[in-house]
């Protein structure tokens, strides 16, 4: 039952960076705006739990061209130049709006502002006042649990439940902007338990397709007895055996292989971040002050003892897949639904690794801007007949059909959180786990069909199993290694399929090659 019937020109689903920006991009163009977020705007996510960093880089052309190639070679050179080139450009100008007009206090080194890094708190508590004063309305602990559709399939809508009233809602609108962030399967790692992966799941019901879920293996170096997953530090670290005894070949960057497969064999990996000068001490601890918090309790110094630490995954939150994209726009394959963030799909300008911050903190800001821009131009040229359409809900698991959340939960514990299935990737490990997810989306055990407050969380669940799907059929199909989709019986990168990969469907998935753009075949080779 709807009890709260609303209207706007533009949603935007989800309230982190990319929806933030999305929203106040679209409110800029004139449009009536409508934010949707699960928790509370300004305070939920990975970005406003801690400090990250940003791909921002002055407009001068050296500058810009070895940012660009700096991490091509890493990103097994998927990502697309004029992409890159464009999110420089709208990082640059959105991190000075961000000093200008919201009054972000960016730290002064040498007499100039220093912007390539923000604190998550504040920078979130900024952008929800500024989203504010531009006129959007906000519904936090909000969570939306399907899109709606007209009758030629183009988007209308969302669906949903607010949490604090308990009741449900339905928005009716010109155009939809996903930006609910990527999949890290409720584990733990620090402010990501929201990301579960709605967005695509959402996306994919509309018939829109996802790109690069075969780069999905990050797993984030974490303290054992804390969640932070703040990985740059571990650049500075040593690590050793349980007995103290140094680990060869263990690293934060190239070694985070050793370090999963001797968790996997005696369950301890201990750490100490010994190399970094007293100065650059200083500076972690001035930049990163969560990071430490722990420590300080528990009264141990990082720098001169060691501590176990452990892996967590963030599975598409710091790899590059998600919602694929066609248009500069971040249009979908979908009329009317938009996609920004890590919802949407990295590979334009990360190709296929990234990480927490920097390409993925620009990503988020600049593909915001973009699609906020791209659905008020789109519910602008509807105009009133935006109104008079005939709305239908496209939502299937849980919705139109059973759903067994505890057993879904259950299944991508133990086939999507163990490092020797999702990341020390075989064939023989991951055909396995792969038909158990496929048998328990094609389950229709679990009950009735759920409603109201229930209803979110059986459709994280159904979400997460539907990211697990699309990755593991995804990495099934990419025989090679490249960037972060490691194959272990095949552990070298193949000129042959210098492409990226679709992936799509619901019960039953579908692959295809996509060409790279932007460059020359010769660089892959």
């Amino acid at each position: 039952m709807i009890n709260l019937d609303l209207t706007a020109d533009v949603v935007v689903v989800g309230g982190g960076p990319a929806g933030t920006w999305a929203a106040l991009t679209a409110a800029e163009a004139g449009a009536d705006v409508l934010l949707l977020d699960k928790g509370y705007c300004g305070t939920s996510g990975p970005t406003a739990s801690g400090g990250t960093g940003v791909w921002y880089v002055q407009p001068d052309p050296e500058q810009r061209e070895k940012a660009m190639a700096s991490r091509e070679k890493l990103g097994g050179f998927l990502q697309d130049r004029r992409w890159m080139a464009r999110v420089l450009d709208q990082t640059y100008e959105n991190m000075n709006r961000l000093e200008a007009q919201a009054r972000y206090p960016f730290p002064v080194v040498d007499g100039v502002p220093h912007k390539r890094g923000v604190q998550g708190p504040e920078y979130m508590r900024r952008m929800r006042s500024w989203i504010k004063r531009a006129g959007v309305r906000i519904l936090d602990h909000s969570p939306a649990t399907e899109l709606l559709v007209d009758g030629t399939g183009t988007v209308a809508g969302v669906r949903g439940h607010r949490r604090q009233h308990g009741t449900d809602y339905r928005v009716r609108a010109g155009a939809v902007v996903l930006a609910t962030g990527g999949c890290a399967f409720l584990s733990k790692a620090l402010g990501c338990d929201v990301a579960t992966g709605d967005g695509a799941l959402f996306a994919a019901e509309a018939g829109a397709e996802m790109s690069g879920m075969e780069f999905s293996t990050a797993y984030a170096i974490a303290p054992a007895f804390t969640s932070v997953t703040k990985t740059a530090y571990y650049g500075f670290a040593t690590f050793f055996h349980g007995d103290g005894t140094p680990l060869p070949g263990a690293g934060s960057q190239g070694g985070r292989s050793v370090i999963a497969k001797e968790l996997l064999r005696t369950g301890v990996v201990l750490c100490q971040i010994d190399q970094a000068t007293p100065e650059q001490q200083q500076q972690m601890r001035l930049g990163q002050p969560n990071f430490f918090l722990t420590f300080d309790r528990l009264g141990i110094n990082p720098f001169t003892e060691k501590f176990p630490v452990t892996l967590l995954l963030e599975g598409t939150v710091r790899g590059t897949g998600g919602i694929r994209i066609i248009a500069d726009d971040c249009a979908t394959t979908v009329p009317g639904l938009y996609a920004a963030g890590d919802a949407a799909t990295r590979e334009l300008v990360c190709g296929a690794f990234t990480g927490g911050g920097s390409h993925n903190s620009a990503w988020a800001m600049s593909s915001g801007t973009f699609a906020g821009r791209g659905a008020a131009a789109f519910a602008t040229a509807l105009g009133t007949a935006a109104n008079r359409r005939k709305l239908t809900g496209v939502g299937e698991a849980g919705i139109q059909r059973n759903f067994d959340r505890a057993e879904a939960l259950d299944v991508i514990r133990r086939e999507v959180h163990p490092y020797d299935k999702n990341y020390l990737r075989t064939a023989s490990r991951l055909e396995p786990a792969l038909a158990h997810l496929d048998a328990v989306w094609d389950s229709r055990r679990g009950g009735n069909v759920v409603t109201g407050g229930d209803l979110p969380g059986v459709r994280q669940a159904a979400a997460m199993v539907a990211h697990a799907r699309w990755m593991y059929t995804s990495a099934l199909a990419r025989t090679e290694s490249r960037g972060m989709a490691r194959r272990e019986e095949f552990p070298h990168l193949d000129p042959n399929q210098y492409h990226r990969l679709t992936v799509g469907g619901l019960d039953r998935l579908w692959t295809r090659p996509e060409a790279v753009t932007g460059r020359e075949l010769a660089v892959a080779s």
